[in-house]
């Protein structure tokens, strides 16, 4: 299954900026690049659920407009996974590239953060990190409904995910 994902990833990616359209760089870096600063909140699933009742957390990203319709860019964050009765509080901090399709400048959009997650509870191993997106963008905002998921050996404990929602603000470079 990771083989197949990050297989699909890389199609996408290499298709995308083989079929892009030309824009000038600079333009493209004054108008259509910026931070993103967001937040979310989600439930666990999978084995994290045995051990978490909710997920939050804050993201940073650089993101860097390939063409009008494709972004791409670096992100990172923090999740925290809110321990149930007797369990253990822990988190997960992604290193990340993400991948961002948006149809129109204003409307739905759809993209994929991908890199590994590392995982902050003393001892515990991190792994593969995935996060697809399906949400709503406008100049400043946007706002998207998520799976977040580490994918981890059972020997290391299992996967550790969530689903949920987030919104982040961009911020302009120029």
């Amino acid at each position: 299954m990771k083989k197949f994902i990050l297989v699909t990833t890389t199609l996408i990616l290499a298709s995308s900026i083989t079929f892009a359209q030309e824009t000038k760089s600079e333009e493209a870096m004054e108008k259509r690049s910026w931070l993103k600063f967001g937040v979310n909140l989600g439930v666990p699933v999978g084995n994290a659920s045995n051990a978490s009742s909710f997920a939050a957390g804050v993201e940073l990203k650089a993101q860097f407009m390939q063409t009008e319709h494709f972004g791409l860019g670096l992100g990172t964050g923090y999740t925290n996974y809110f321990p149930k009765s007797g369990a253990t509080n822990f988190g997960v901090v992604p290193a990340a590239l993400f991948l961002r399709v948006y149809p129109a400048s204003k409307g739905f959009f759809a993209g994929t953060d991908i890199g590994y997650g590392f995982v902050t509870y003393s001892g515990a191993k991190g792994g593969f990190y995935l996060k697809p997106q399906l949400g709503y963008h406008n100049y400043s905002w946007n706002v998207f409904a998520y799976y977040d998921n580490v994918f981890r050996s059972t020997v290391d404990g299992g996967d550790i995910g969530n689903v949920g929602i987030g919104a982040t603000y961009n911020i302009r470079f120029k």
